[in-house]
C-alpha cells in the first residue's frame, strides 16, 4: 500500500499531479487551489495527509473497483450533509434530509466512483470543510468545489494500491 502525493501546478492551481509510486496521474483540484486554512464553501482543496476511508460507486454504471478499502454501492437516496451547524455535518445522510446535503447519486458521472477521505472526520469541526472526496473529473476539466478529481480509469487504478492521500502546497 502507498500514499498518493498530490501537488498543484504553480501556474494553474486548479490543476495538479498525483504521484503513486512510479506512476503519475493528472488531477483537478478545487477552484481556489490548495489551502491550509480550509473553510466550508471556499472552493479550496485542503492541504494535509488524509486516510482513504472507503469507496462508494454506482453499481448500475460499473463493477466494483478492486481495492482493499471498504466498498459499497451508492443508493438513489444517499446524501452527504454539508450544513456546518447540523449534527450530521460531514456525514452520510439519507435524502431528503432536513438540512443541506450533497446528492451522491448524480447524473453527471462525477460520483460514479467516490473515495471518502478522513478530512474533518474525527472529530468533525463545523465550518472546516465537508465532503472532501476523490472522485471522477468533469469531462470539461472544470475545477472541483474542494475535492480531488481524476479520469475514472485513473481513479480505479489508484484504488488498487493507495491507502492515503497527501495534499501538498
Amino acid at each position: 500500500m502507498a500514499d498518493l502525493i498530490v501537488t498543484a501546478d504553480p501556474i494553474h492551481p486548479q490543476r495538479g499531479l498525483a504521484r503513486l509510486g512510479a506512476q503519475t496521474f493528472a488531477c483537478v483540484l478545487g477552484r481556489s487551489g490548495i489551502r491550509t486554512d480550509k473553510r466550508e464553501g471556499d472552493g479550496a482543496t485542503p492541504a494535509g495527509r488524509y486516510a482513504l476511508q472507503r469507496v462508494l460507486y454506482r453499481a448500475d454504471i460499473l463493477a466494483a473497483p478492486r481495492t482493499a478499502l471498504p466498498i459499497s454501492a451508492i443508493a438513489r437516496d444517499d446524501g452527504w450533509c454539508d450544513a456546518p451547524t447540523d449534527p450530521a455535518y460531514n456525514r452520510p445522510v439519507k435524502l431528503p434530509y432536513r438540512a443541506s446535503a450533497e446528492h451522491m447519486w448524480r447524473d453527471d458521472h462525477l460520483y460514479d466512483v467516490v473515495v471518502v477521505t478522513s478530512h474533518n472526520a474525527d472529530p468533525v469541526k463545523p465550518f472546516t470543510g465537508s465532503a472532501i472526496f476523490l472522485h471522477v473529473a468533469a469531462d470539461n476539466g472544470d475545477p472541483t468545489a474542494g475535492c480531488i478529481a481524476f479520469a475514472r480509469d485513473d481513479l480505479v487504478k489508484i484504488l488498487e494500491t493507495a491507502t492515503a492521500v497527501e495534499i501538498r502546497l
